[in-house]
């Protein structure tokens, strides 16, 4: 027991200990990209510097383990640095393996009770701006200055929030400052899902709102729809689904779009 323990150890330690940009120092200009996160917002680096905000990059894959442990945190910074609004801009870039659905369902399971980061999958662009900046461990999280240069290569170990906030350079002016939209705000509609996990069978589903009709889409994790229904009750349960995995249950109404993760056992 103690060797298999030893040996998750060094897994986890060899994981992370080289984790940090490769490609540039700190002090060089890093090139411009574009990308295209999960809900489909562009965000392009030089137009987000221009602004005067320093860009967080969070390097991530949705089945490492130290991703999905410190992706909370970083996500608690986000939140509490006003979401994108303030000086500072947080974003999650994928290492390019995985698609939508993936990074929808790895933020449904592991981003916490905040207002997560935008995220980027493979099909927004992550693995360009990856391998760009030549990261070989993850996560990696670094800094890039309002002038384009990489001002921190590897922000690591992440034990909680004061972790990310310790490295806010004097310059930003960041302030701590409350969102001006919640989760449910954002995507104007919210609802729940029961039992989750599920068997598969008799999956309820409760509407937080009012709303004349809702059109329900459950994706599995390829991003394939496996289940497709407009509705116009609040409450309602969608078909058996029969095989086991993760699923992405995506509900639109007049108010907006959310999605969130169900677990079939």
């Amino acid at each position: 027991m103690k060797k298999i323990m030893l040996s998750a150890f060094l897994v986890l330690f060899t994981s992370v200990i080289s984790a940090q940009v490769q490609n540039y120092n700190v002090g060089d200009v890093v090139d411009d990209f574009t990308v295209t996160d999960t809900d489909g917002n562009t965000w392009n680096l030089y137009d987000l510097t221009s602004q005067g905000k320093y860009v967080y990059l969070d390097f991530f894959f949705d089945t490492c383990g130290p991703c999905q442990a410190t992706t909370p945190i970083f996500n608690e910074f986000h939140d509490t640095y006003g979401c994108n609004q303030g000086n500072l801009f947080m974003i999650s870039i994928n290492n390019g393996t995985d698609s939508d659905a993936e990074v929808i369902a790895f933020e449904n399971a592991f981003g916490g009770d905040f207002n997560h980061a935008p995220a980027v999958s493979a099909e927004g662009g992550a693995g360009a701006v990856d391998t760009n900046l030549g990261i070989t461990a993850y996560p990696t999280y670094c800094l890039i200055g309002a002038d384009n240069t990489l001002l921190i290569n590897d922000i690591w170990p992440i034990s909680n929030l004061s972790t990310f906030s310790n490295t806010i350079p004097a310059a930003a002016n960041a302030e701590v400052m409350e969102c001006s939209l919640t989760v449910g705000e954002t995507t104007g509609v919210d609802f729940t899902i029961y039992p989750n996990p599920s068997s598969g069978s008799d999956i309820h589903i409760t509407l937080g709102l009012d709303t004349p009709f809702a059109t329900v889409v459950v994706y599995n994790i390829l991003g394939s729809t496996v289940y497709t229904k407009t509705v116009s009750q609040n409450t309602f349960t969608i078909d058996p689904i029969t095989t086991s995995g993760s699923y992405i249950v995506s509900i639109t109404t007049p108010n907006g779009t959310v999605n969130k993760s169900l677990i079939v056992q």
